[in-house]
C-alpha cells in the first residue's frame, strides 16, 4: 500500500502545478492591471466618471516599459484603457486575447483624451491591485493581491460580494496559517515524488513546450525589441557562433521574450505568475530535447520539476522582487530539471542548484521591457552551463558566499539576500525608473 503522506504530498505538487502553469498573454503585471480593470467595469455596470488605480511597487515596476500585445504602446495606462474599454475577467490573465483591433483603437483614445492615474500604493505586498470606480449612479471597488489573477474583493455600490477570509486592505500582513508544502519539502523529496507521479497528471505540462516555442520562432523570424534571439541565430548562421545546446538555449529562449516583451499578441505557457518564468523554465529544456530526444513522460517529468523547484525558490525570494526572478529562480527551475534529465542523479540536480546561486545570485530586476531578453539569454546560458557540469560532478562547494552546507540553506540564503537584504535596491530602482518615466 502506498504512504499516504507520499500521496499527499504528491497530489499537493500536482495542484501547485496545476494553479501555477498556465496560458498567460502579455507581461504579468499589466495583464494583471487590466484584469483587475474589466473586473471592476463590469461591476460598475455603465459609463466610468471617476478611476483611481492603485499598485504595488513591484507591479507598478514591472508595468511601467513593457510592450502590451494589440497595441503599439508601452505601461501599465494603457493596460487600464484596454481593460476597461474590451477586457473580459472570465477569461483571467488571457485577458487580453479577445480584444479586438477596434477595442484597441477605443482604448488608446480613450488614453489619450482621458487623464488615467496609476500610483504605486503603501503596501508591502507584491501583488497588488486596487481599482475604484464611480459611474453616474454606480460605485464598484475590485482587489487583486498575491498571486496576479487572485480576486480577494469585490464591492458593487457600497455591497460586499467577495472578501476572502482575513483580508486586510492595503499592507497586509496577515499570514496564512495554511500549511506550506513548500516551506519544509527538501529536494530530494520534491524529485522523488515527481519522479513517481503518473504521465496522465502531468502530461497537460507539454502543451507549454508547444506554445513557447511558437511565440520563440516568432521572435526568431522577425526582429523584435532588441531581437537578441533573431542576432544570436544569424551569428550561428554566419558562423561567429556555434550550434550548441547553449547557444541554441539562449537562442530561443531569448526570441520568445522578445516577442512577448516586444507586445506580439500570443500566449505563452506562464510559471509561478510569470510568463518569462515559464520561457526560461520550459525552453532550455525543449533545446535539450532537440539535440537528445526523450520520452514524453520524461519531459513531462523534467518540466514538473523545473516548474516546482522555480516555486520553491519564488516561496523564498518572493512572487516579485528586486532581483530577477527568471535569472535566480526560473533558471534555478530549468537547470535542476536539466540535470534530472541527463542523469537522474539527485546530487547532480542539487549541485547544478547550487551552481545558479553561487553565479547569477545578484541579477536585478528593473521591471519588464525589451531588455529582459538578454536577461534571459543569460539565464538559459547559466541554467545548461550549470547542468553540465554538474554532470561532471563540478559543484560548488558548502559555506562559500551565500552557498549553504545544503541546496535547501542555500535558496533560503537567496531568499534573505533578495527579499530582505535587497529592500532598498528595489526602492531605488523604482525610483530611477519613474524619475525617467515622469512624462504624462
Amino acid at each position: 500500500m502506498m504512504d499516504t503522506k507520499v500521496m499527499d504530498i504528491k497530489e499537493r505538487l500536482i495542484n501547485i502545478l496545476v494553479e501555477e502553469v498556465k496560458p498567460a498573454m502579455g507581461c504579468t503585471e499589466p495583464v494583471a492591471v487590466a484584469l483587475a480593470c474589466a473586473k471592476a467595469k463590469e461591476l460598475l455596470g455603465e459609463e466610468i466618471v471617476n478611476h483611481r488605480v492603485l499598485v504595488s511597487p513591484n507591479v507598478y515596476k514591472n508595468g511601467l516599459c513593457v510592450g502590451i500585445p494589440g497595441t503599439e504602446r508601452v505601461g501599465l495606462k494603457i493596460s487600464v484603457a484596454l481593460g476597461f474599454i474590451g477586457g473580459h475577467s472570465e477569461n483571467g490573465l488571457r485577458v487580453l486575447e479577445s480584444i479586438t483591433n477596434e477595442e484597441v483603437k477605443l482604448a488608446e483614445k480613450y488614453m489619450d483624451n482621458t487623464p488615467i492615474s496609476v500610483s504605486p500604493a503603501d503596501t508591502k505586498e507584491k501583488v497588488y491591485i486596487e481599482v475604484n470606480l464611480e459611474g453616474k449612479n454606480n460605485t464598484s471597488k475590485v482587489i487583486i493581491r498575491t498571486k496576479h489573477d487572485n480576486f480577494v474583493y469585490l464591492e458593487a455600490n457600497g455591497k460586499v460580494l467577495l472578501a476572502e477570509e482575513g483580508f486586510v486592505e492595503i499592507a497586509s500582513t496577515t499570514e496564512s496559517v495554511e500549511e506550506n508544502i513548500l516551506d519544509t519539502i527538501t529536494i530530494k523529496e520534491l524529485v522523488q515524488n515527481v519522479e513517481d507521479m503518473e504521465f496522465k497528471n502531468i502530461e497537460f505540462l507539454l502543451e507549454g513546450i508547444s506554445m513557447n516555442e511558437e511565440i520563440a520562432n516568432y521572435g526568431l523570424e522577425n526582429k523584435i525589441g532588441v531581437g537578441v534571439g533573431y542576432g544570436i541565430k544569424k551569428s550561428i548562421e554566419s558562423g561567429l557562433l556555434g550550434d550548441d545546446l547553449i547557444n541554441h538555449a539562449m537562442m530561443i529562449t531569448a526570441a520568445a521574450s522578445d516577442a512577448r516583451m516586444g507586445g506580439v499578441k500570443m500566449p505563452v505557457m506562464s510559471s509561478n505568475g510569470s510568463g518569462n518564468h515559464g520561457i526560461t523554465a520550459i525552453l532550455p529544456i525543449v533545446a535539450y530535447n532537440k539535440k537528445f530526444p526523450q520520452t514524453d513522460e520524461k519531459l513531462a517529468k523534467s518540466l514538473a520539476i523545473s516548474h516546482l523547484v522555480t516555486a520553491y525558490v519564488k516561496n523564498f525570494t518572493g512572487r516579485l522582487s528586486a532581483v530577477c526572478g527568471c535569472g535566480v529562480a526560473a533558471s534555478t527551475g530549468a537547470t535542476a530539471g536539466l540535470a534530472w534529465l541527463m542523469s537522474g542523479n539527485i546530487k547532480q540536480v542539487e549541485g547544478a542548484m547550487e551552481n545558479i546561486v553561487a553565479n547569477l545570485s545578484g541579477m536585478i530586476c528593473d521591471g519588464a521591457k525589451s531588455g529582459c531578453a538578454l536577461k534571459l539569454a543569460s539565464a538559459a546560458s547559466a541554467a545548461v552551463q550549470s547542468a553540465i557540469i554538474a554532470g561532471q560532478d563540478c559543484i560548488v562547494p558548502p559555506l562559500t558566499g551565500i552557498v549553504g552546507n545544503t541546496v535547501e540553506e542555500s535558496i533560503q540564503n537567496l531568499g534573505k539576500v533578495s527579499d530582505k537584504g535587497m529592500t532598498t535596491t528595489d526602492e531605488v530602482i523604482i525610483n530611477v525608473m519613474d524619475d525617467m518615466n515622469k512624462v504624462d
